[in-house]
């Protein structure tokens, strides 16, 4: 751009300009809350506004917006700025995705871990600090850039999910589908990752499939009632033949007996009649092939073959195996067919669905001889610890498999395939079919609602309502929610030790046990700061307190005595502040006990606004928005901080103390937080309470009130934190008084991004009214991916917990490639600092 020699303002300038104009004049502000001018088509002036719904899809703040992200808000702002034109109020608040293997690769990275394991020895506490440390890197960067679209969104009151809030509302949400039967503990065939160790959902296996160069290996079983007559049984998966339990055929296909030679040794071979000319070519090391026999499959079943892998061909083994009566025969299956392989199928039934599903029906044995890291068991004595599929290398171990076969004369051939193979969406680790358990949602008993409601949605493009959309939808299948990691939202489930008794917790005050002590909280009596309305943080050592201040501290410590009766106060704690501390004088001498000072219990910080008058104060901050939890005058802090400081006082007397009475002497704001974090007070009702009194949360001069105090999970700030390692504390009893433990799997992050439209509002514990508005939303917007993500989890969730899907309209934006042709990706860092 050339210099602005014409005192002309550029593009930039201006930009600039207007962002500061809104900045001040808040302009965004007004229009989502003032009435519509009497310019508006659609309003007459007064009238109240109708509200227009939008929803925010949580991005993560762990990379730089790109270009792919500036489309999709770029389309996200237009509808909703165009319908507030219009006249409508649209609420726009920004959400921060903050959970899942995301996060946690790249803490993985920083601290060089590469396994569960390597996590667990660090430590999960640990780790998960450092997960929440990183989760919001670049939030100034997404604040800087976002505005500088000219893009209304609320950034500064974002939703987070990994808020306490959000969490508990994914529990709600969690209880109400078990409840109505839509949540389920089940054992599966399922896709992991090795690498990660936990199970993926059905939509992130789509999400990356990658072309993959593989070995398929056809190995010689031979029968037990014809000795040298081999079984021909093919497998792509070379690793899975140590855990081979059956063969399958099926009745109805054409089968030969070849007789061939290999180094002068006369060698039988069966396998299906159409796919005897294509192996005749695969086998190189044999000559002189000539059928002898030909047959239905069903002459083959029952026949009792010699596996290829002995590891668990022995008596202590078998014992251990369940149903080993039928280990190593061969069974009819429909899905065996003549033109796949040759025509039979080797099966490992804990690693492949029709596999299990075979194995299920006919009560053969499941042999798991590879550990959810994909590395093999200790049987697997000349395999142990090696990796089924490494990332990058997907035939290593597959090769030194057919070593082995090959030097053990159990190999007919080997040749390369290349096909499509399914990754972590995440650390690009292929991922393994495999059997375990995992919770669910049960798609498919709603999923005719659910593709009804998907009918009701107008999609732009139109073709994705039936196209993209509507066909995953009638493939869809169980949705498995839970996974086996560490940095995520818990999942409410208590276990007995035995596993017969289960809790399922859709709120934190089901967690919540009461204290072994008596806390009492008391405020200064009056002080000259109070009469004269000014704000006194602690700076002013002249600020005494009052006559008529000793007089009410005086009547209280009488008062509160007389309630005590023979109890005694065993400690008092003050805040540092001089009005405070002759608070404090007077009641240890009435008591005849020492106080002891401790400075979290101090007034709350106004920053700037010390030594200004209250009035001053709430003309410029405005007392809805000041008493808002994470809302801080500058220079000072928010009452969440003042809330968790005191807290943090409060969990640490109860930890050092048993069967204790204790006084805690402090200021108005303070005694209000710590009477809503103990009690568990929301701020929709902290708000309620400044307008109405209902529950008189703020404090006379000088009062004194029991605490009802709920210990819940709480991290050392005074925090509420239902992350590990603090919710796997949580014990509960069953119902003959034995110990509960949580499970320890977390959520799907998909399943909390689903969430949003209740968990960003914490319904149904508050703000009800406001989610009634804005269910369902209006309009959403995202790109073409979404369909396998949050499209998807927001429409299930919909329909299971409301009976409705939660949105009415959806732009679907394409994918903007790199310059490598690649999707732009912050793993992968292939895109331009916007």
């Amino acid at each position: 751009m050339q210099p602005n020699s014409n005192n002309k303002k550029t593009i930039n300038e201006k930009e600039l300009e207007i962002l500061k104009y809104w900045e001040d004049n808040k302009i965004f502000e007004q229009s989502v809350k003032h009435p519509a001018s009497n310019n508006s088509q659609n309003n007459e002036k007064g009238k109240k506004r109708k509200d227009f719904s939008f929803y925010d899809g949580p991005p993560f703040a762990t990379g730089l917006p790109h270009a792919g992200h500036i489309l999709a808000g770029t389309i996200k702002d237009s509808i909703p700025r165009y319908h507030t034109m219009q006249g409508s109020s649209v609420r726009r608040v920004w959400g921060w995705d903050c959970h899942g293997l995301p996060i946690e690769n790249l803490v993985e990275k920083e601290f060089g871990l590469n396994s569960k394991k390597e996590i667990e020895e660090f430590g999960i506490g640990k780790f998960n600090k450092a997960a929440a440390d990183s989760v919001l890197t670049y939030e100034h960067e997404w604040k800087k850039i976002v505005p500088r679209l000219g893009r209304w969104v609320d950034m500064e009151n974002s939703y987070k999910t990994m808020d306490s809030t959000f969490t508990e509302s994914v529990w709600w949400a969690w209880k109400e589908l078990y409840d109505k039967g839509l949540a389920y503990e089940g054992f599966k065939m399922m896709h992991i990752c090795p690498r990660c160790e936990t199970p993926l959902a059905q939509s992130e296996v789509g999400l990356e499939y990658h072309e993959v160069t593989d070995m398929s290996v056809t190995a010689e079983f031979e029968l037990v009632d014809e000795e040298k007559t081999y079984v021909l049984a093919w497998t792509t998966t070379p690793w899975t033949l140590p855990g081979n339990t059956a063969l399958a055929v099926n009745k109805s296909i054409d089968y030969i007996k070849v007789k061939s030679l290999k180094d002068s040794e006369v060698k039988n071979f069966i396998l299906a009649k159409s796919k005897f000319e294509e192996y005749k070519n695969y086998a190189k090391d044999y000559q002189e092939f000539e059928i002898v026999e030909e047959f239905k499959g069903d002459k083959l079943i029952g026949k009792k073959y010699k596996p290829v892998f002995d590891y668990y061909n022995n008596p202590e083994s078998l014992n251990k195996i369940e149903h080993s009566e039928n280990i190593w025969k061969i069974w009819h299956a429909d899905f065996i067919n003549d033109e796949s392989g040759t025509g039979i199928a080797h099966e490992a039934p804990a690693f492949g669905a029709d596999d299990m599903e075979l194995a299920k029906e006919n009560n053969i044995p499941i042999i798991k001889h590879v550990l959810m890291n994909g590395s093999f068991t200790k049987e697997i004595k000349d395999f142990e610890g090696l990796v089924v599929k490494k990332k990058d290398d997907t035939m290593s171990t597959d090769i030194e498999i057919v070593k082995w076969l090959a030097h053990n004369g159990k190999l007919f051939e080997k040749h390369k395939i290349v096909h499509s193979y399914p990754l972590c969406w995440r650390c690009k680790t292929p991922l393994l079919n495999y059997a375990t358990s995992s919770w669910f949602v049960d798609v498919p008993s709603i999923k005719n609602e659910i593709v009804s409601e998907n009918q009701k949605v107008a999609w732009v493009p139109e073709h994705i309502k039936d196209g993209r959309m509507g066909k995953w939808l009638e493939g869809a299948k169980e949705w498995a929610v839970s996974r086996s990691r560490y940095w995520g939202a818990p999942m409410p489930i208590w276990k007995n030790a035995d596993g017969s008794e289960v809790k399922i917790i859709g709120s934190i005050k089901e967690i919540a046990t009461s204290s072994n002590n008596d806390f009492y909280v008391m405020r200064h009596g009056e002080s000259f700061s109070n009469v004269n309305m000014i704000i006194d943080n602690g700076n002013d050592l002249n600020n005494h307190l009052t006559e008529e201040g000793k007089v009410q501290v005086e009547n209280a410590i009488k008062e509160f005595k007389e309630k005590l009766g023979d109890k005694k106060i065993d400690l008092i704690i003050s805040s540092p502040i001089v009005r405070t501390r002759e608070t404090s004088v007077m009641v240890s001498q009435a008591l005849d006990l020492e106080f002891i000072v401790d400075d979290r219990l101090r007034e709350f910080d106004h920053g700037d606004y010390d030594g200004r008058t209250l009035e001053y104060f709430y003309e410029k901050e405005g007392k809805e928005k000041y008493l808002k939890l994470n809302s801080r005058p500058k220079g000072g802090e928010s009452h969440q901080d003042m809330m968790n400081r005191t807290m943090s006082l409060l969990e640490e007397l109860d930890k050092e103390n048993k069967g204790k009475s204790i006084l805690l002497v402090t200021h108005g704001g303070p005694m209000r937080m710590i009477t809503a974090g103990a009690e568990l007070v929301t701020e929709e009702k902290i708000l309620e309470d400044e307008i109405s009194h209902d529950i008189r949360l703020y404090p006379h001069n000088a009062e004194i009130r029991k605490l009802n105090y709920l210990k819940v999970p709480r991290d050392e700030t005074g925090a509420i934190n239902l992350h590990k390692p603090y919710i796997d504390k949580v014990v509960l009893k069953d119902k003959n008084g034995e110990e509960m433990k949580i499970i320890g799997d977390v959520f799907d992050c998909w399943f909390e991004s689903g969430s949003m439209p209740y968990a960003q509002l914490h319904y149904p514990f508050e703000n009800k009214e406001i989610f009634k508005k804005n269910f369902p939303a209006d309009f959403i917007a995202e790109g073409m991916d979404q369909t396998r993500g949050w499209f998807y989890s927001l429409l299930n969730l919909g329909t299971g917990l409301f009976d409705e899907s939660p949105y009415k309209h959806v732009i679907v934006n394409g994918t903007i490639l790199a310059a490598d042709g690649q999707k732009m990706s912050k793993s992968l860092k292939n895109y331009t600092d916007p």
